[in-house]
C-alpha cells in the first residue's frame, strides 16, 4: 500500500471522492465538532485579510468572505483541492487560491490579519518554522486560530486496524513524538504526533500569545443521532488554539 505525505492524498482519484462524501455528512468531526467551535472563536473578522493554510475545497473561504472578509488566500498543496477551490471561490474578485504547499509558501511580511487552519498542521514535520513563518506574516494584534487532529488520536492510531468506525482507543506511546501512519479510507497517510504540551510551547517560542485552547466538547444540536453524539463523548478528536501576534 502507497504511503502518502502531506496533502498528496487527495491527489487519489478513489481518495478524494471518498472523503468528500464523508466530509459532507452532518455527523462528521468537521460538521459536527470542529465547525461550531472555529466559527466561535473567529469571532468578528470584519474586512480582514485572510490567509487560509490547507484551503481545501474552498468552502471555508467562500464562508469567511461572505461573513465579512476583506481578501482571502488560500494555500493548498493538493492539485485537486486548488481546482475545486478555484471553481468555488470563482465568483469573488478578493480571492486568491495558490497551489503551494505549506513548507513552500512564501509566507509574505506583516501582510495578514487573520491565518486560519483547519485540519492541516499534524501533516507538518518543521512545526516550529511553520509557526515563526504564520507570526511573521501577520500584522500586529493579528490572529492565528488553527484546528489540528487532537493528541490522542494521533497516538492511537493502532486500534484502526480493525476498522474505521472505532468503538474504542488505545492510546500508547503518546510522549514519543514525530511519524505516525494512519489507516485512513483505504490508505495509508503519513501524520506527525506531538504531546498539546509541545503545540503550546512552540506557539509562544514563535512569539504568540494562546489565548484559548478548545477540545470540541460535542453538542447534541450538532449530531443527527444519540449514538453517534454518545460515540464522540468518549474521546476528544480535534484540539484548536485561539493565538495572537
Amino acid at each position: 500500500m502507497t504511503e502518502y505525505r502531506g496533502s498528496t492524498v487527495y491527489d487519489n482519484e478513489a481518495f478524494f471522492d471518498q472523503y468528500t462524501k464523508r466530509r459532507g455528512r452532518r455527523d462528521s468531526p468537521n460538521n459536527a465538532i470542529e465547525g461550531p467551535v472555529m466559527v466561535e472563536l473567529l469571532g468578528e473578522y470584519e474586512d480582514a485579510r485572510i490567509l487560509d493554510l490547507g484551503s481545501g475545497d474552498g468552502a471555508f473561504g467562500t464562508a469567511l468572505l461572505e461573513g465579512g472578509g476583506g481578501s482571502y488566500t488560500g494555500v493548498d498543496g493538493s492539485s485537486q483541492m486548488v481546482e475545486a477551490a478555484r471553481a468555488s471561490l470563482a465568483g469573488h474578485p478578493k480571492a486568491t487560491v495558490l497551489h503551494e504547499t505549506l513548507e513552500t509558501y512564501a509566507f509574505p511580511e506583516a501582510s495578514f490579519d487573520l491565518v486560519t487552519s483547519r485540519f492541516v498542521l499534524h501533516y507538518i514535520e518543521d512545526i516550529e518554522s511553520i509557526f515563526r513563518s504564520i507570526h511573521s506574516t501577520l500584522t500586529p494584534g493579528g490572529r492565528f486560530i488553527f484546528s489540528l487532529q487532537h493528541p490522542l488520536t494521533t497516538s492511537s492510531f493502532a486500534s484502526k486496524e480493525n476498522g474505521e468506525r472505532r468503538g474504542s482507543w488505545i492510546v500508547d506511546d503518546y510522549f514519543r513524538t514525530g511519524e505516525r501512519k494512519e489507516p485512513w479510507i483505504d490508505q495509508t497517510v503519513v501524520k506527525y504526533h506531538r504531546t498539546t504540551e509541545q503545540y503550546f510551547t512552540a506557539l509562544t517560542e514563535a512569539g504568540f500569545r494562546v489565548d484559548t485552547l478548545r477540545e470540541g466538547h460535542p453538542q447534541r444540536e450538532h449530531f443527527s443521532s444519540d449514538e453517534e453524539y454518545e460515540r464522540r463523548l468518549r474521546i476528544p478528536v480535534v484540539l484548536l488554539f485561539s493565538c495572537e501576534k
